[in-house]
């Protein structure tokens, strides 16, 4: 019969999500092991972990229980029991030859989208860089978003994870790679977010703001998904793997700057997005439309609380050679709209600081 490894982390635990899932397994009399260590920015280290845990405990299914970093972990620990070798050896894009385990993701945050992406970020603890693994044998088999287990999400996290999805849906909608149903997907999200993202951080027990930004993070996902991305979450992974800051947090921040170094590149696009977030543009030229996008994305950020600088989040100069280094090889750089050089790449890092 089956066995899964339930792949959670200790706040689930902590709030009595794992012990729901693990009730329902007992009922059903299915037998199960639990491996709740995972860490946020999950590493190597991690997966190698809840890899030996899958194999000790002779599991042959996985279920994965809380946000991005949890659903990630589980996809590394996944990779590794069905293909063998290091995680390393699958940063890239389809690196993997054999099929995961049969595998649920339960979504908790709204959201990376991890849950139903083919997407998983792992950090390399020798390098401090995280790796972006994009293989499309690690989508989950189902994926389950319940906005009743987003209701005890704290106000930072719920910012964080909101802007994510709105960095989600703003790089996919300007990607290289957009069409017409990434565009759809795109742009409901961002309408949903920025109807709804305020009063989900307000009042965390708001039925229905969980529940439509739980729709707009899934949106958001089937975009990028498909569009794929750009240098916000480029960059973003350098800053989430050296300084292993919230990934919400590094896109939020990063989002409006190079927001105005892609603007010359996709205006249409960007007046698109500004009217999505529900400025009036009614009038206006595509290029002054287009900076209203900046406007509406910086003022968001400051009103769910996000920090305003990476300074104050410990971010130092003399990291950004190195992080821009890495950003220009990150996979997500490929659909950029604007091809950005080195020194654009830290000129946007320190206009962030």
């Amino acid at each position: 019969g089956a066995k899964p490894l339930v792949v959670t982390d200790q706040g689930m635990t902590q709030l009595g999500y794992t012990k729901q899932v693990t009730d329902l397994l007992d009922q059903a009399e299915i037998a199960y092991a639990v491996f709740d260590q995972t860490v946020p920015n999950p590493t190597d280290t991690n997966v190698n972990e809840g890899a030996a845990a899958y194999t000790e405990n002779q599991c042959d299914m996985l279920i994965s229980l809380g946000g991005g970093s949890a659903h990630d972990c589980c996809k590394g620990v996944g990779l590794l029991v069905s293909n063998g070798g290091q995680i390393a050896d699958y940063e890239g894009v389809d690196m993997s030859k054999k099929a995961l385990p049969p595998y649920i993701a339960i979504n908790t945050t709204a959201g990376t989208a991890s849950e139903l992406t083919r997407f998983t970020i792992i950090t390399n603890t020798s390098n401090h860089v995280k790796m972006a693994i994009v293989d499309w044998r690690v989508t989950p088999d189902l994926a389950i978003n319940d906005p009743l287990l987003m209701m005890k999400m704290p106000a930072s996290l719920t910012a964080a994870t909101g802007m994510d999805a709105l960095t989600h849906a703003v790089e996919a909608y300007v990607s290289t790679d957009a069409n017409p149903v990434t565009d759809a997907c795109a742009l409901q999200a961002i309408r949903l977010i920025a109807k709804y993202l305020r009063v989900a951080v307000a009042r965390g027990d708001d039925l229905e703001a969980r529940d439509r930004m739980a729709y707009a993070q899934y949106l958001a996902g089937m975009a990028f998904n498909n569009a794929g991305l750009g240098h916000v979450h480029a960059m973003s992974h350098q800053l989430g793997g050296m300084y292993n800051l919230p990934h919400g947090v590094c896109n939020a921040l990063l989002l409006p700057h190079v927001c105005e170094a892609n603007l010359m590149a996709a205006q249409e696009r960007y007046a698109d997005i500004a009217e999505a977030l529900g400025e009036n543009t009614y009038g206006l030229a595509v290029r002054e439309a287009a900076q209203m996008a900046v406007v509406a994305i910086r003022a968001l950020s400051v009103d769910v609380g996000i920090p305003s600088t990476l300074s104050e989040l410990g971010v130092q100069d003399k990291d950004i050679e190195t992080m821009v280094e890495h950003a220009q090889k990150d996979v997500c750089a490929a659909t950029n709209p604007r091809r950005l050089n080195d020194q654009e790449v830290a000129a946007i890092f320190r206009a962030a600081m």
